[in-house]
């Protein structure tokens, strides 16, 4: 018996047919788990992304977990003249929009422009191909996007409906796509075609150089009131979810009951939020980020509650949530679902506001041009920075000659700014946090 099986054994493995068919297998399963991995951070529903631009690397600096601020006195932190400790920071934005939003879009980029930042424009499925087709071809052609490369579009995008969580799906799209490309920006700034700032890109990241790495800006409050009811008992479907057209929310007559395991909490859709916040929510190493998006697949107004109540349900980021969002939003009385559109009567309110960002705006209104001029300088198609080097003789764009994009040259909005920033991180206002 022993021979016998000793003679099988040596004829088996004397037998080399075995090996094409073993190693063909073992490269398939090979390739199929490297898919997976990868994958994880791949976008649903077969989008693309133009190749326009691959991301600069720059090496990071740790996150400074000692304080609000770095430097101890807060009034040292907007000298110019003082050498900034901490890193410059790098913002990466999504703008969104949908149908005939392509030129908005394309001047709110330009106002928010800088080479150290990383853009993703998110034109929805409800933009004609045309549309969308020449906002890549003009993103593609601009001399300055092509040359440092960090301006991308969406050529394929997602139906979003507003109320509905599709605007949270594209959300947390954008945010992989980022984390892909690169993991060394900090915040993560969502704005749409009706967003514009209040400052330049050089004020944003001078006052942020000297921020902790650890704030989130998502303004949140501890739902109650009409709200449970409407928001979230109501079972809804949202129908971008099936159909190629924009409408709203299907609305079931049953009610289920409120979580007794969480804590809803909501605000404002427009947040700035830290790389290692979004990262969790991406990978959910707890589950809890995904328990979360599934429960509000079924909430009205998801936008306003997700990432809010996640972050202060997680004991590592719920006191790292500031409640501002950063804009000057003006409301009608009693408030409606959307904000009143601003006009030039509300330019003094608005700009005293301190605030980054103001929404919402007309197409082409004559207080954008104002905000250009007194809020921005901004003389050519970029917001003025030191990153700009060229001449402006005889009205040449300054920035169609780029230097170092460390160097900063913060202006009256840096100031404006840490104003805001010294009342938001006040006692008094942390102390409400996640309340």
């Amino acid at each position: 018996m022993r021979k016998y099986v000793g003679s099988h054994s040596g004829r088996m493995f004397s037998d080399k047919k075995w090996i094409i068919p073993f190693f063909a297998s073992l490269l398939v399963s090979v390739s199929l788990i490297l898919t997976a991995i990868l994958g994880e951070f791949s976008y649903s529903g077969g989008e693309e992304l133009l190749p326009l631009v691959d991301v600069i690397s720059l090496k990071g600096q740790e996150d400074n977990s000692s304080g609000y601020f770095v430097e101890s006195d807060l009034e040292r932190s907007l000298n110019v003249s003082v050498v900034v400790k901490m890193k410059v920071p790098k913002f990466a934005y999504l703008i969104s929009g949908t149908k005939g939003d392509s030129r908005r879009m394309l001047r709110t980029l330009e106002a928010v422009y800088h080479p150290r930042n990383q853009y993703i424009l998110h034109l929805d499925l409800e933009a004609p191909p045309r549309e969308r087709l020449e906002l890549a071809n003009a993103v593609k052609a601009d001399q300055i996007f092509r040359e440092v490369e960090n301006v991308r579009v969406m050529s394929q995008s997602n139906l979003v409906t507003y109320k509905g969580p599709t605007m949270i799906a594209c959300t947390l799209q954008a945010i992989a796509i980022l984390l892909k490309e690169s993991s060394e920006w900090d915040w993560f700034i969502n704005l749409s075609a009706s967003d514009y700032p209040l400052v330049t890109q050089d004020d944003m990241l001078h006052v942020f150089s000297n921020l902790s790495r650890d704030l989130n800006f998502i303004e949140h409050t501890h739902i109650s009131g009409w709200k449970l009811n409407q928001r979230a008992r109501p079972i809804i479907i949202d129908p971008a979810f099936y159909l190629s057209k924009k409408s709203d929310l299907a609305v079931t007559s049953q009610k289920r009951t409120l979580p007794t395991s969480f804590k809803l909490f909501t605000g404002s859709a427009w947040v700035v939020l830290t790389r290692s916040f979004v990262e969790y929510c991406i990978w959910g190493w707890d589950n809890f980020p995904r328990t979360m998006l599934m429960y509000y697949t079924n909430f009205v107004s998801s936008p306003e509650g997700y990432f809010h109540t996640v972050i202060c349900n997680t004991e590592k980021f719920r006191h790292t949530a500031i409640s501002h969002d950063l804009h000057y939003i003006a409301w009608d009385s009693p408030p409606k679902q959307h904000p009143i559109s601003l006009s030039m009567k509300d330019y003094d309110k608005m700009a005293k506001s301190n605030a980054p960002f103001a929404r919402k705006f007309g197409k082409d209104d004559t207080i954008l041009d104002k905000i250009d001029k007194e809020l921005l300088g901004r003389t050519h198609r970029f917001s003025p920075g030191a990153w700009c080097i060229g001449t402006s003789d005889g009205g040449a764009d300054p920035c169609s000659l780029r230097g170092n994009d460390t160097m900063l040259r913060p202006g009256p909005g840096a100031e404006k700014l840490h104003q805001l920033l010294q009342v938001l991180l006040s006692e008094e206002f942390i102390s409400k946090q996640c309340l």
